[in-house]
């Protein structure tokens, strides 16, 4: 064989790897059902507050299209108990939130909605509405698969709407641990045992987003910070630091 029809051999080959992966992610994104909407809930161990809002998140994890999260923040760790799930990244993304929206304090619980609606974590009517008003909006606006292959993870996000060319952002790929049971033995909950659903282990940035179709290929190692056992991958918009609204989706196994 000369080497021109090897070079010719290994283009081909790459072109029928990229049909497939191509193929295998649109087969899998009409199996699954689409993300129409990500709930993040800011939540602590040590706030009494808290414990009405866990079972909302909970329930919210089990509907079909949206993506729960519980995230877990430090600032309550002084009132007695030191929440062991709690990263200092998140407390720091909920301050961002509140810097974007001009809000002087952070409270738990907080939900936030598609990274653009907030109330109070337990407040499920609200909650419910705003989950109403997103859905006719449009929902996520940005397709955006993520499929594990062999030791990567494989992200395609897709191109911004026509008309909405003005749209840019970042990727995130964010380890999750699925279900976590805490003994609490200190503060505001001692003795109490709370299951946390869907608690996000760290943010990883995977690059910026400028409104075309993108891919990044991932080490699935990425996905495996601290004790976590799944993923997912927000697309999210960006303003001087602060997280905007959240434009796409995608969930990873078993959630």
């Amino acid at each position: 064989m000369t080497p021109r029809h090897r070079a010719l051999t290994r283009d081909s080959r790459a072109l029928c790897a990229a049909v497939l992966f191509s193929t295998l992610m649109l087969a899998s994104a009409a199996r699954a059902e689409p993300v129409r909407a990500v709930v993040e809930l800011f939540t602590s161990q040590g706030c009494g507050a808290c414990r009405t809002a866990d079972p909302v998140l909970r329930d919210l994890s089990r509907q079909p299209g949206v993506i729960a999260l519980t995230l877990p923040v430090t600032y309550w760790d002084y009132l007695g108990w030191k929440d062991t799930l709690a990263l200092r990244p998140l407390t720091e993304r909920q301050r961002a939130y509140a810097r974007g929206r001009g809000a002087r304090q952070v409270f738990t619980p907080q939900i936030v909605v598609d990274g653009s609606a907030f109330a109070v974590g337990s407040d499920r009517s609200t909650l419910d509405r705003l989950l109403r008003e997103a859905a006719q909006h449009g929902g996520l606006p940005v397709p955006v698969r993520s499929e594990r292959q062999g030791d990567r993870i494989l992200v395609e996000v897709g191109a911004a709407p026509e008309g909405k060319t003005e749209l840019h952002g970042d990727v995130w790929l964010v380890p999750v641990l699925r279900s976590r049971a805490i003994a609490i033995q200190g503060g505001e909950n001692g003795g109490r045992t709370a299951t946390y659903v869907n608690v996000v282990r760290g943010m990883q940035r995977l690059g910026s987003w400028t409104g075309q179709a993108s891919r990044f290929d991932v080490p699935f190692t990425q996905t495996k910070t601290a004790d976590a056992d799944s993923w997912v991958v927000l697309l999210q918009g960006a303003a001087d630091g602060r997280p905007g609204r959240i434009f796409g989706a995608a969930k990873g196994p078993g959630l």
